[in-house]
């Protein structure tokens, strides 16, 4: 079972990005696909998940309103667009594979990808 981020780079301030997790091994309703992000010197933190099924999505108070997850199944990928990027927003996004979005166990991680809000 593989993840692979990708879509990464460098934005300004209040410009858009989407990174892409491409899925190997399973397909994307097997599981729930979440997107995990961590700067330099803090903690990880959940930005947002999307079930198996589809029917639940959840996304961080830091990031309601400005990102959306989607499935894209033909290419077996998940997908966060992220809109009107704040500096604090940088970090490393990595995509995760667990049974459902509230569990706490995550047994599948990618290497992540770089997000920079700069100007």
């Amino acid at each position: 079972l593989q993840l692979e981020e990708s879509g990464g780079g460098l934005v300004q301030p209040g410009g858009s990005l989407r990174v892409s997790c491409v899925v190997s091994g399973f397909t994307i309703d097997n599981y729930a696909i979440g997107w995990f992000r961590q700067a330099p010197g803090k903690e990880r933190e959940a930005v947002s998940c999307i079930s198996s099924a589809g029917g639940y999505i959840d996304y961080a108070d830091t990031v309601l309103g400005r990102f959306t997850i989607s499935k894209d199944h033909a290419a077996n990928s998940v997908h966060l667009q992220m809109n009107g990027l704040k500096p604090e927003d940088s970090g490393v996004y990595f995509c995760t594979a667990r049974d459902t979005c509230l569990d706490d166990d995550i047994p599948f991680w990618g290497k992540g990808t770089l997000v920079t809000v700069s100007s």
